[in-house]
C-alpha cells in the first residue's frame, strides 16, 4: 500500500509555514511537512506565487475532511487527489 499524499494550498509562504507548525498540535503529525512555493501559470513575478505543504499520510489517519477545514483557518484548502 502507497502512503497517502494531502497537499494544502495556501496564498503565502508565512501563512504556509503557520499552517506546517500548527499541524502538529492540530493533529499530532510527527513527520516534517514539505513546502512547496508553486508559480502560478504565466506568472513570473513572486508575490504571484501559491505555497503548497504537502503532508505525507503514511498510517492514513487524517481526515480529508477535517484538513480542508483546518486549511480553510488559513484561507487555504486541499488539493484533490
Amino acid at each position: 500500500m502507497s502512503d497517502v499524499r494531502h497537499v494544502l494550498v495556501l496564498p503565502d509562504r508565512d501563512t504556509a509555514e503557520e499552517l506546517a507548525e500548527a499541524l502538529s498540535a492540530r493533529f499530532g503529525v510527527s513527520e516534517e511537512p514539505q513546502l512547496v512555493r508553486d508559480a502560478l501559470a504565466g506568472e513570473d513575478d513572486a508575490e504571484d506565487a501559491q505555497w503548497l505543504v504537502v503532508l505525507v499520510d503514511a498510517d492514513e489517519a487524517l481526515d480529508p475532511a477535517e484538513l480542508d477545514e483546518f486549511a480553510a483557518e488559513f484561507e487555504g484548502w486541499r488539493e484533490d487527489p
